[in-house]
């Protein structure tokens, strides 16, 4: 291809607009004067993408009531977007994470001749091992995140590259934990807990309470620590809101993002399942996973469940190298006893940050270069 290509992509929540935004990076500097347009964020804003719906409104949570609610309208975006790219249609679809959105709407584009790439591979080898026929019949290539997964797709005719994971790269093997401390008011000395109730609005609505009282009974264990929150702009109001009902609010810190300072300068961290528990990881920081959702969005995920772990950094090392608390396990006392554990062995703590190194270096790949020469290869 001698023209600049036209990308669309569609990127769902905060952890896939990161990534998205990071592909175009790669993607602009092979190609300056790319053009992308879609369903995205912030990050990809900031690359030129032409945002013409924004990611939070494909955010929903499992099987919850919200996403009944909500599952109308995201269905006639997928249509109204489906249609646009039919008629104007690009050069390649980049379908980033959001797999129940984008597996069907890049098995329509396939079946009508735009090439597709799915980027971040499914986690099939977690749960729901049956989508591996359906990312078979929507992507052309799949951009994978972690070392095993081109191995196992292959297994089953699809085409896929590991390009490492973007954040092996934007995380500092050695995090300025002194810099980031001094950005947040801290000092060297303090004893710092990070507490990070998820992203999402149902993530929040189920977590935040717990969390925080979680947090007040460690502060009552050790009243000298410092509480730090790192919060998106969307879900601060509701993150207050809960600190205030556990009578924290006064006691902690909220910050709106910061996540990446807030995870440099802690000592541990009490961390919703989800990407932040792979940043966490990337940060060497000890932590404590835990995750609440409807019970019928349990129920349903118990059954689909391939392993025994849930957080990333436990599936990467193939043990508990952290405590998982989940649903009725996910208790204020539970979660303050393990968070407490930590910072009562710090000989552990110690060697968790050495696997950390590790599974950091093993996920080191000049993602960008990697996945825009991937997405190249499908365009010539």
């Amino acid at each position: 291809m001698t023209a600049p290509p036209r990308i669309a992509m569609v990127a769902g929540e905060t952890s896939g607009d990161l990534l998205a935004g990071l592909l175009l990076g790669g993607l602009k500097a092979r190609w300056p004067a790319v053009t992308s347009m879609g369903i995205g964020g912030a990050r990809m804003a900031e690359q030129g993408f032409d945002v013409w719906w924004d990611s939070e409104r494909l955010a929903v949570h499992g099987f919850s009531p919200e996403l009944f609610l909500r599952l109308a309208g995201i269905l006639r975006i997928r249509r109204q977007l489906r249609a646009r790219l039919l008629q104007d249609r690009p050069d390649v679809f980049i379908g980033v994470d959001a797999p129940d959105f984008n597996l069907g709407l890049e098995q329509r584009l396939s079946a009508a001749g735009i090439r597709t790439v799915h980027f971040v591979c499914p986690s099939i080898w977690a749960w729901r091992a049956e989508r591996v026929e359906k990312i078979r019949a929507a992507a052309d290539h799949v951009l994978c995140l972690f070392p095993f997964e081109p191995e196992l797709l292959a297994r089953h005719g699809i085409a896929a590259t590991f390009v490492g994971h973007p954040l092996a790269n934007v995380i500092p093997m050695e995090p300025d934990r002194d810099g980031a401390r001094a950005r947040l008011g801290l000092s060297p000395q303090d004893e710092v807990l990070a507490v990070l109730p998820g992203s999402r609005r149902a993530e929040v609505a189920y977590l935040a309470s717990v969390f925080f009282q979680a947090a007040a009974l460690v502060q009552q264990a050790r009243p000298a620590i410092k509480i730090v929150v790192p919060a998106v702009p969307a879900q601060r109001a509701r993150i207050e809101a809960a600190a205030r009902a556990a009578g924290l609010l006064e006691r902690i810190t909220v910050v709106t993002g910061q996540s990446h300072d807030v995870l440099a300068a802690c000592d541990v961290t009490l961390i919703a399942s989800g990407t932040a528990t792979l940043e966490a990881a990337l940060f060497k920081r000890p932590m404590v996973i835990a995750y609440r959702m409807h019970p019928l969005s349990w129920r349903l995920m118990r059954r689909k469940q391939l392993q025994p772990w849930v957080g990333l950094p436990n599936i990467l090392c193939g043990d508990f190298a952290v405590p998982e608390l989940l649903q009725d396990a996910a208790t204020p006392r539970a979660l303050a006893d393990a968070v407490l554990r930590w910072f009562d062995a710090p000989d552990a703590a110690q060697a968790l940050r050495e696997r950390f190194t590790a599974l950091h270096e093993s996920l080191r790949r000049d993602t960008a270069r990697l996945a825009a020469d991937a997405v190249g290869g499908l365009l010539a």
